[in-house]
This record gives structure tokens, C-alpha cells and sequence, in this order.
């Protein structure tokens, strides 16, 4: 199956739900009046657009409805739809992985799907051919270093991690002087998924940071928060919440086809201006695919008028 063949059918839920809805109200020609703003606001809220974000998008579309004088409300909802591709297009939505080794540090609570993300990547960096190694960093759950691993060599790529328990940081330290005695091209870093507080989130966080830019001579290319597309405004929390701890230059949105309400991914580019670079579509290996915008779009609306 194509990419766009498995984002179609990833989207499957969140299309029937959300795009149905919307297909709907193009397909009835409503005039363009208070009772359709509010419905297209009950629609977005629905899909987990999130507050802040349906006021937006819904408040630019009045502007734009009364500058063009849109009468019905097909004209609405194709608006819409091209308003949803540009507002999820930002500059640098690929992997920055000019420096060597370039170091990805990935970030997000436990159960988000991070493990299984950072062995989907690496298997997709691998068919690039880059000598990827893994990094184990996530010292206080052995099951997860243990997946990782399974993962890691799955794909084929070298993986360090250390004891139980033990500082996460002299762990990333380890994984650097590895990298660079090997000549690995891409360092992916697993990180712990506590958020007890953010205090303790931030200097864990901070402490990575700094030995990475010591040991490599440069910060890491890229921090890269998982969420669990399935949790919704939760998901946008915790993107808040890390975005605050450690700048982030871009999200992966995983389980897609498990949500009806991948409207969250609009939110969280919204909220924290920061671009989904990658979207899990299921759990084989080759199920992670970089975000494309347009593709996104027209699989959410391909069956709306």
C-alpha cells in the first residue's frame, strides 16, 4: 500500500466522524449564519481542535466569509479545508541530520509509543543507509530497554544502554563516545517518560542537553516529543508541558488509527508552532510516515464535498 493508501485508512476513524460531519454541512448549502458558525465550532471541538484553536480558525473564517460574501455553506467548508493544510505547513518539517553524528533526543510520557517510534525510525533511517545507533537512556524501566533493543536490532542498528537505575545522563554520555568512535551518523536518544514534576523533568532534560553539546560539539539536531494521538487534549498538555522543559523541534503523532479525533495534531501545531514531522500509522515496522501536510488533508477530506 502506498503511503497515502495507509494515512487514508489510519484516518479512517477521525475521516468518518469529523470529515463526514463536514461533508454534511458543505453538501446542505446552509446559509452562513450564527447557527452554522456554532455547529462548525461543535464539529472542531469534537475532532480535539482544542479550544483556543477552533476560536481561531473559526474567527479568521468569519472574516474571510464576510470579506468574500460566502453565502452557503459549501463555501465555508472548502475554505476550510485549504486553511487546515496551511496552518499544519511549517519551515523545517524534515529531519535535521546535517551534523555527525546528528542526535535526535525523543521525548513523551511512558505509554505514548515512544520505544516503538524511536525502532520505527530507526529501521527508516536504515533504509536510507545511515548508521544509526540507539540509545538506552531510559534507566529506570528495563521492559522498555529490553523493547528497545529487540527493536534496535530489528532494524539494524547499534544500541547502548546501561544499568538499571543508573544516571541517565552518564548513559547519553556513554552513547556519545560511542557514536563517535564508530562513526554512527544518527544518534537516537530514548529519554525517560516521568512527568512527576517539571522541575525534575527539566534538569534531567537540561543535564542531556549539555553532554551532548560537550561530547558532539553541537546541541542536539533535533528533540522530538511523542503523543498518543488517541489521548487528545491530554496529548496537547503534555506537548505544552515538554515544550516548556526542552525546546522542541517537532512532534510524531502515533496511534492515528486508533482516534476519532486527530483533529489534536491541528492544535498542537497551533499551540506550540512547532511542526509533526512524523505520524505512526499502526505497529509494523514500516508504519511511521513523514508528515506531508497536503497528504494529511486531502486523506481527512477525501470524501467531503
Amino acid at each position: 500500500m502506498s503511503w497515502f493508501g495507509k494515512i487514508k485508512a489510519a484516518l479512517t476513524k477521525t475521516r468518518e466522524a469529523f470529515g463526514g460531519e463536514l461533508e454534511t454541512m458543505a453538501l446542505a448549502r446552509r446559509p452562513v449564519d450564527e447557527e452554522l458558525w456554532d455547529d462548525l465550532e461543535e464539529i472542531l471541538l469534537k475532532a480535539d481542535f482544542g479550544v483556543p484553536t477552533t476560536a481561531k480558525i473559526v474567527d479568521a473564517l468569519r472574516v474571510v466569509a464576510k470579506q468574500d460574501r460566502y453565502e452557503t455553506s459549501d463555501q465555508v467548508v472548502a475554505r476550510f479545508r485549504r486553511d487546515v493544510q496551511n496552518f499544519l505547513t511549517l519551515p523545517d518539517m524534515g529531519l535535521n541530520l546535517k551534523s555527525k553524528p546528528a542526535v535526535v533526543l525523543v521525548v513523551g510520557v511512558n505509554g505514548s509509543g515512544k520505544t516503538t517510534t524511536i525502532g520505527k525510525l530507526a529501521a527508516l533511517l536504515r533504509s536510507q543507509r545511515k548508521r544509526v545507533m540507539v540509545v538506552a537512556a531510559d534507566t529506570f524501566r528495563a521492559a522498555a530497554a529490553e523493547q528497545l533493543e529487540i527493536w534496535a536490532k530489528r532494524a539494524g542498528a547499534e544500541y547502548v544502554r546501561g544499568a538499571e537505575g543508573s544516571d541517565p545522563s552518564s548513559v547519553v554520555f556513554d552513547g556519545m563516545a560511542a557514536a563517535k568512535a564508530r562513526g554512527v551518523d544518527v544518534v537516537l536518544v530514548d529519554t525517560a517518560g516521568r512527568l512527576q514534576t517539571k522541575t525534575n523533568l527539566m534538569e534531567e532534560l537540561k543535564k542531556m542537553r549539555r553532554i551532548i553539546e560537550r561530547e558532539t560539539g553541537a546541541p542536539p539536531a533535533e528533540t522530538l516529543l511523542v503523543v498518543d494521538g488517541t489521548t487528545g487534549q491530554n496529548a496537547l498538555s503534555q506537548a505544552k508541558l515538554f515544550n516548556e522543559a526542552t525546546q522542541l523541534t517537532g512532534v510524531v503523532v502515533t496511534k492515528l488509527d486508533s482516534t476519532a479525533k486527530g483533529g489534536v495534531l491541528v492544535g498542537i501545531v497551533d499551540q506550540l508552532i512547532v511542526p509533526v514531522k512524523y505520524i505512526g500509522l499502526g505497529e509494523s515496522q514500516d508504519a511511521l510516515a513523514p508528515f506531508d501536510p497536503a497528504q494529511f488533508t486531502k486523506a481527512l477530506f477525501e470524501s467531503a464535498a
